[in-house]
């Protein structure tokens, strides 16, 4: 006699839905980076893990933006209380058979669903969009854009200094990891931007089939500027867009000399770029990173390579500019979400925050090495 109770008790219980925040963000990346504009044939887009809601795991509402989704940044999901993250890198890129504690990162996905974080990845729709990651690194090398954070990289806590003279006079070192941006204005007004160097830009393989609501996307960008621009300039606009890293590694043609060099014509690509610059015409590569023989073709034929590290040449844009844009779009479509399903009191809170991972790095550090005083 017990049974329509208990029916209607598990009806109710197996109701699931993930937290209306995080519904909102869903929308706001697929209004700004849409599914169809990242490269299907291999990567993996979209909303990864959506995670249920419920009166025991409420969120905050707090979107957090990471290039890698590591344990580190999980841990520091968890600890701000994210509702969703947003990390560019898809955590999952193949299917799943099972989902276990053995796997870190399956680990890593079973800990946030516990807490209630979703996950979503946009990858390649980021880099194919107008305004994406290909313009931005575009905008660097034209002089288009500037750093909103200041500084360079920071030493790790594990750093060694040998100097002392009553030792023996040995190497010093320190290791260094270009930080993640940190957010130094406190004004919703954009900073004014300086004014690019004429150039002609357009992507390497353009979107197909055009999207009307993105047009001029594509995978990477060509730049190709009236005037030749020397080398020495070129750095010095990529070290001061990039918080004037300690270093990052250029390749040069066997003969020349980086003064030397003008360069008229840019191949860009973010992360690993081999495949998508390997047969340009052009003067100079910039990408996170070539192989070893890839580099060494580019050189033999009188090409430029500069190579920041596969995530550095991506993780500058969340600050300096997705989370800007999600800022605003997220805005409106959390009010839509509210207004849809109702939400009233905490739940509809109409405050939110978009927040830069502080914890995400590159797993490369650079090694600066000095001789012992």
């Amino acid at each position: 006699m017990f049974w329509p109770t208990l029916k209607r008790s598990f009806m109710m219980s197996s109701t699931t839905t993930s937290a209306p925040f995080s519904k909102a963000v869903v929308r706001a990346m697929q209004r700004l980076y849409p599914t169809a504009l990242a490269d299907s044939s291999w990567d993996n887009t979209g909303l990864l893990l959506e995670a249920p809601s419920s009166a025991t795991n409420k969120r905050s509402n707090t979107v957090l933006l990471t290039i890698d989704l590591t344990r580190a940044v999980a841990d520091e999901a968890i600890a701000l209380n994210t509702s969703i993250i947003v990390a560019y890198h898809p955590i999952i890129f193949r299917g799943l058979k099972s989902i276990t504690l053995a796997n870190t990162q399956q680990q890593t996905l079973l800990r946030l669903a516990s807490h209630g974080i979703s996950v979503y990845s946009p990858h390649t729709a980021v880099d194919s969009a107008p305004g994406g990651l290909g313009d931005w690194l575009a905008d660097i090398v034209t002089g288009a854009t500037i750093s909103k954070a200041s500084g360079a990289s920071t030493p790790d806590a594990q750093t060694v200094d040998n100097s002392d003279d009553k030792k023996p006079k040995r190497p010093t070192y320190s290791l260094h990891h270009q930080r993640s941006s940190q957010r130094l204005f406190t004004s919703h007004l954009p900073p004014s931007k300086p004014q690019p160097i004429p150039h002609d830009r357009r992507p390497i393989i353009p979107q197909s089939p055009a999207l009307e609501s993105h047009p001029g996307a594509g995978m990477g960008r060509i730049v190709e500027f009236r005037d030749a621009q020397p080398l020495p300039t070129l750095l010095d606009r990529i070290g001061r867009a990039l918080n004037n890293p300690k270093g990052f590694p250029i390749a040069i043609p066997q003969g020349s000399t980086i003064s030397d060099i003008a360069v008229k014509s840019i191949g860009i690509c973010a992360g690993s770029g081999g495949s998508l610059l390997g047969n340009l015409d052009v003067d100079l590569l910039f990408t996170g990173e070539l192989s070893h023989h890839e580099a060494l073709a580019a050189i033999e034929k009188g090409q430029t390579v500069i190579s920041l590290f596969h995530t550095n040449s991506e993780r500058g844009f969340l600050e300096e500019v997705l989370r800007g844009q999600l800022e605003g779009v997220v805005g409106e479509e959390w009010g839509a979400v509210r207004k849809e399903e109702n939400l009233e009191g905490e739940e509809g809170e109409e405050e939110f925050e978009v927040v830069v991972s502080e914890v995400d790095r590159d797993p490369y550090g650079i090694v600066i090495l000095k001789e012992g005083q």
